[in-house]
């Protein structure tokens, strides 16, 4: 059974920094993309960022494009969402979320293109 393990979240304040990781469990970690998505209060959740199987192609929303990075480490199971130059607008539920396919970067922009989600961590970004 695939599991997917989010750190915990947190308080920062605007213009900060924050860094959330997932570690996977239950299947060959490198083999398949991995995505983060949020959903802030009120609003439907949302793509954030992907990443395919081997790290070598990343895709990120316009809205934290040149703030976040998304990156992984096959080794530890684990993907990375560094967060820089926080907004009140980026306070939100986050997910991660693996891929559906092995080796495949299809649909990794909405959230039929993943199967298994982590539990979500918030982060609350105050002006």
């Amino acid at each position: 059974q695939v599991q997917l393990v989010e750190s915990a979240g947190g308080l920062v304040q605007a213009g900060g920094s924050l860094r959330l990781s997932c570690a996977a469990s239950g299947r060959t970690f490198s083999s398949y993309a991995m995505g983060w998505f949020r959903r802030a209060p009120g609003k439907e959740r949302e793509f954030v960022a992907s990443i395919n199987w081997t790290g070598g192609k990343t895709v990120y929303a316009d809205s934290v494009k040149g703030r976040f990075t998304i990156s992984r480490d096959n080794a530890k199971n684990t993907v990375y969402l560094q967060m820089n130059t926080l907004k009140p607008e980026d306070t939100a539920v986050y997910y991660c979320a693996s891929g559906a396919h092995r080796h495949s970067d299809y649909g990794l922009g909405s959230s039929n293109g993943y199967d298994y989600w982590g539990q979500g961590t918030q982060v609350t970004v105050s002006s």
